[in-house]
């Protein structure tokens, strides 16, 4: 367990390789300001340094160019998978002085959020496809967030019988965690991040 938690923000992130392998060909990146926090996954196509290698494209263009929309950070994404293998990436923005949570993606990477006063799944579709260099779409999806709503981002690695009724029968972020990790079959490339705000 990786904690990234603060007093605006419960986070928690897991992360594995796929047996045999050194590297995860997922990359995941979080950052956080005064206003807002953003987290994002990248999941490179195949597995090992070659899905690293597009995957690692994510951190340095969201630490660059962390105060532009969600649309045009994937954009510039998918400029640099150019004659690399490719990602499915999905990004995550909290912000704190509107309440407001926003998940872009494009591909299999998947995002819940559990609203927890209206007993309410969120489980937007993501563009279908991975960022390859291509024109792309893209669509940014925008929710209210309210205090102990929680929400979780994973790669196809995790795989989650019930997602609604695991987000629904946790306490807190890091329940939510500890009930993921348990349920997820291990041995492939993995990640997933939780979190509530506070």
């Amino acid at each position: 367990m990786i904690n990234f938690s603060d007093d605006k923000v419960e986070l928690f992130v897991y992360q594995e390789a796929k047996s045999g392998n050194v590297q995860s060909g997922d990359t995941y990146y979080i950052t956080k300001t005064d206003d807002f926090m953003l987290c994002a996954i990248a999941d490179g196509l195949g597995n090992g340094p070659v899905a690293k290698e597009s995957a690692d494209v994510i951190p340095e263009i969201l630490e660059n160019y962390k105060e532009e929309t969600l649309d045009e950070l994937l954009l510039r994404c998918n400029d640099l998978m150019f004659q690399k293998r490719g990602a499915a990436v999905a990004i995550v923005k909290i912000d704190y002085r509107d309440q407001t949570i926003s998940y872009s993606c494009v591909g299999n990477v998947k995002f819940y959020m559990y609203k927890r006063a209206t007993d309410k799944m969120i489980y937007p579709l993501p563009v279908m496809g991975y960022l390859s260099g291509r024109k792309q779409k893209t669509n940014t999806q925008t929710y209210a967030c309210d205090k102990n709503d929680l929400f979780m981002l994973h790669s196809d690695g995790v795989v989650m019988r019930s997602p609604k009724s695991t987000l629904k029968n946790a306490n807190n972020a890091q329940c939510l965690y500890e009930t993921v990790f348990k349920e997820i079959e291990h041995g492939d490339d993995s990640t997933f991040i939780v979190g509530s705000l506070l």
